[in-house]
């Protein structure tokens, strides 16, 4: 569509500051059981002009408004009311979100008229095999994957208004801070259901530049000074934290979780149905959710073969929910980006490609790690490379499966396998932080699996007989591949084993009773 494209061509500074912004005009309001959307949106534009609505079930039928003007929420809120104390007290904060019910719910009911619901989660893999059987080719699966897994508009906007309650509490204590997502819920490769991480920030460091050169004074804030950023950090979070948990309406769950590497508060924030994880500012990470933004903004087969590789991880256990030795989404990602770099013609730019580009503006150096890259996707040229999905999604498996993870690492700023700088069994370079490697922490046998997988993957692409499957009924194409590979045809997977020592193979098999039993081993083995 003519207003994708439009969307597309954005930098993701300028996305991200309109959704922002748009999450501000926008109220979230659980509906009357019985429900007529006229008369809804009749008394709602009483307060102002709505530019938008969808409505969704999350324990019950919301909607979310996006209204014109912001000053339409603060005439809203006048007309709304504090609950009654009857048996609960209220801790009286004042949010975006409300309740409405039915004055007379008889009379109104036979008003009741059926809304669309926009779905936030995507359909089970086993209706999507389904879907699959039926598509003409590969590629057109590896579409209808994507269409079904991808972030809808209306989630996207569900994901920034979650920010923008967040950023309310945050604006009590820090005036101008802003709460901003990162990663899945912007790059452009966040699938329906994903977590929605978001970071606090403080700075708006340019605006300020120029307005201090001013006057004959060097002039600054007295503030509360602490030995480390770590700390400060710490603080914040620790007191934004209890601040959810204690008057937070609709965050549940909370955890602070302030001694990781990159402190955090982990909540489910009930009314958007999201668990979400709050940090303090990482401009790297938005870096990286910025140039995984831009590839995914170059070409449409970049986020259709990111999909598709993701959920056959996940189908085969290769990827898992729980932090451990398994590949991350982030990793394979990079593994799809790198495969793309490196097909004749590339599909996507090196990093150091898309540096070159870089204009004054687009120049940012990060804790001396050198993080510039265009963001004007204009200035790309668009890629000469003309192979299907089909192609690239067989070309994956087989490049993968005979890759020496030995000798090479997978270096996204060259777009070439150098040597190994360490022993990992998997070493992807951190894009910007150069000394680190994303996928530090998958093992051997968690490799081994993988490189299985790809082979066996690739096999059952080049055997197979796709009229004959079709006139069979039987799934074919992507959708055999969605199948556990044991469940079909236990023997087929015995050729693609050999070579595999029995070692790894009970070391597999152990990776696969998850942590409890590894933290068990590890007790035991004391």
């Amino acid at each position: 569509t003519d207003a994708e494209v439009n969307t597309r061509k954005k930098t993701f500074t300028e996305v991200q500051t309109e959704r922002l912004e748009q999450a501000e005009r926008t109220v979230l309001i659980k509906c009357p059981p019985k429900l007529n959307e006229k008369k809804l949106l009749q008394y709602l534009s009483s307060h102002g002009n709505i530019r938008s609505h969808f409505f969704f079930e999350n324990r019950g039928i919301h909607a979310l408004i996006e209204f014109s003007e912001k000053n339409s929420i603060a005439s809203l809120q006048d007309a709304i009311g504090i609950p009654s104390p009857a048996e609960h007290h209220v801790v009286p904060f004042k949010s975006r979100l409300f309740t409405f019910t039915l004055k007379n719910p008889v009379s109104q009911a036979a008003e009741e008229t059926p809304v669309h619901l926009s779905p936030q989660s995507h359909i089970p893999v086993k209706e999507l095999i389904q879907k699959l059987s039926h598509a003409d080719s590969i590629s057109d699966q590896m579409y209808i994957l994507l269409n079904e897994f991808q972030l809808t508009e209306e989630n996207i906007k569900l994901r920034f208004l979650a920010c923008s309650l967040v950023r309310d509490f945050a604006r009590a204590y820090f005036p101008d801070s802003m709460v901003k997502p990162f990663g899945s819920s912007v790059n452009t490769f966040g699938k329906l259901g994903c977590d929605v991480d978001m970071f606090l920030d403080f700075h708006d460091v340019r605006k300020h530049a120029t307005k201090m050169k001013k006057g004959p004074f060097e002039m600054e804030y007295q503030m509360k000074r602490l030995p480390s950023e770590r700390l400060a950090t710490q603080k914040i979070l620790s007191v934004i934290g209890d601040c959810l948990d204690n008057f937070g309406p609709g965050c549940v769950s909370v955890q602070k979780i302030l001694n990781a590497r990159c402190p955090l508060v982990k909540f489910s924030h009930q009314p958007t149905g999201f668990q979400c994880d709050l940090s303090v500012s990482n401009s790297i990470a938005i870096k990286s959710s910025e140039l995984l933004y831009i590839y995914g903004c170059l070409d449409p087969r970049v986020r259709a073969l990111v999909f598709t590789v993701r959920c056959w991880a996940r189908v085969h256990g290769l990827t898992n929910s729980v932090p451990g030795t398994w590949i991350t989404n982030f990793s394979l990602t990079m593994m799809v980006m790198f495969f793309l770099q490196k097909r004749s013609p590339p599909i996507i730019p090196t990093l150091d490609q898309l540096k070159e580009l870089a204009d004054e503006k687009d120049k940012h150096v990060i804790g001396g790690y050198d993080c510039s890259f265009v963001s004007d996707l204009s200035k790309i040229k668009p890629t000469k490379n003309t192979e299907t999905l089909d192609a690239l999604l067989s070309e994956f498996f087989e490049y993968f499966g005979n890759f020496d993870f030995r000798k090479n690492s997978i270096n996204l700023r060259k777009g070439k396998e150098v040597n190994k700088p360490e022993s990992s069994p998997l070493y992807i370079w951190n894009p910007f932080e150069q000394d680190l490697n994303i996928s530090k922490n998958v093992n051997q046998p968690q490799l081994e699996k993988f490189v299985a997988m790809a082979r066996e993957s690739a096999w059952i692409l080049q055997k197979e007989e796709k009229t004959q499957r079709m006139i069979n009924k039987e799934p074919w194409g992507l959708a055999a591949l969605l199948i556990p590979f044991g469940k079909s045809n236990p023997s087929k997977m015995k050729h693609r084993m050999k070579g595999m020592g029995s070692e790894t193979i009970r070391s597999l098999l152990d990776s696969l009773k998850l942590s409890n039993a590894n933290s068990l081993q590890k007790v035991v083995g004391k």
